[in-house]
């Protein structure tokens, strides 16, 4: 059936492209292992949607990073108020500041890339600001490789926005990819093996549970003589009778009347069994590995990389929440500039972070000590504008 006839005369007929080694993987024989296909959607329901430690990986880091405070200067001063700040303050009517960035973060960390939407501003700041969901854009290219324009399609339909004007009404941050000009590489892909192996590791615990929460044993016949068999309809209600009052979770531990013949052999775990656990545990660790957290962070046992919470928590927001956001905010601020035609610096308040006040503290009082340094030279050592003059 050609279905070329309900396509609009004014919609581009999109260009396919196949691999040549597509015949030969489509015929592959054999038994092969079910993985999670490695799309964005895919990849969001079955480690964020449907796992608890991809869940709560990107909900630790995405609330860690919208909620520090963000800091607003120049070359020369820095500010307490600015149009800047009042506008991520308030973005748009249906969100405030931890709103839009938790989703802003959330979406890097699920699919490589982030689009943020500005709304108005000719002459000036946005009025708004919108992230966008990523699954729903696709960047078009142009003749050089740059991007010419962003299409964002929702229920067969499609909005283009255009990037050739003087302030492009799209902010683009992605995560860096090796093998791919225009998109990023999600910590989500990474981690997708070991999400299906903790995911499989589940699905397995809840039929254990079904069947009565353990192993339970095997049932041998035995006739009046030492052997026969069971006929067919003693085998049936056999059958009935162990599915209705012996499995699952709520019939475990109730006992057997076994009549004449019939023996029970208890069985215990075996040695697989007992790995099973083990297996789970180890691809929760590579989840929050591969996302950057800190396992003891979670309570995943068997990790002994750092000596106390305090320290697995401050190296969480040192490598991973600190260099997050401050690459999003320098992008933001240079989204952001191009409206207002003065460049300003977004980037995280350090002196308010909890877990860094005792290395904070610490530099700071190094820096005060040091008598060969100058004010604006200690300033700039700890992130500081000069002094303004007569201050």
């Amino acid at each position: 059936m050609n279905l070329n006839i309900f396509r609009r005369a004014d919609q581009d007929v999109p260009e396919v492209k196949a691999s040549a080694t597509g015949p030969v993987i489509a015929w592959a024989g054999g038994v092969r292992v079910a993985w999670t296909p490695r799309d964005a959607v895919s990849l969001t329901k079955s480690g964020f949607s449907g796992n608890p430690i991809g869940f709560r990986v990107v909900k630790l880091i995405a609330e860690a990073a919208a909620a520090l405070p963000l800091v607003c200067q120049d070359a020369e001063r820095r500010y307490d108020t600015h149009p800047v700040l009042d506008l991520i303050a308030r973005p748009n009517t249906a969100q405030g500041r931890a709103e839009l960035f938790e989703a802003l973060y959330g979406q890097l960390l699920l699919t490589g890339n982030a689009y943020l939407e500005a709304v108005g501003g000719e002459g000036g700041l946005p009025f708004e600001l919108h992230v966008l969901r990523s699954d729903r854009v696709q960047l078009v290219p142009g003749p050089d490789g740059w991007p010419v324009a962003y299409d964002y399609a929702v229920g067969g339909r499609k909005h283009r926005f255009a990037m050739t004007g003087e302030a492009p009404p799209i902010c683009h941050i992605k995560s860096f990819h090796p093998q791919d000009d225009h998109y990023g590489l999600s910590p989500m892909q990474a981690a997708a093996v070991a999400v299906d192996v903790h995911n499989a590791a589940a699905r397995w615990s809840k039929a254990l549970l079904d069947n009565a929460a353990r192993p339970s044993g095997a049932i041998v016949y035995r006739g009046s003589d030492g052997q026969g068999a069971l006929s067919e309809e003693q085998y049936s209600r056999l059958q009935d009778e162990m599915i209705a009052y012996h499995q699952g979770a709520a019939n475990a531990g109730r006992p057997m009347l076994l009549e004449g013949g019939l023996d029970w052999k208890p069985m215990g775990f075996s040695p697989s069994d007992m790995e099973f656990q083990k297996t789970k545990e180890a691809a929760a660790r590579e989840i929050a590995v591969a996302f950057g957290v800190p396992p003891m962070l979670l309570g995943i046992p068997g990790d002994a990389t750092y000596a106390n919470y305090q320290e697995a928590n401050r190296a969480f927001y040192r490598l991973t929440v600190l260099p997050l956001v401050s690459k999003v905010t320098a992008a933001l601020a240079g989204f952001l500039g191009r409206f207002a035609g003065r460049d300003v610096a977004l980037a995280p308040d350090l002196d308010h972070v909890p877990a860094l006040a005792i290395e904070r503290e610490a530099q700071w009082r190094r820096v005060a000590a040091a008598a060969f340094l100058t004010e604006d030279e200690k300033r700039a050592l700890l992130g500081l504008p000069p002094r303004p003059e007569g201050a």
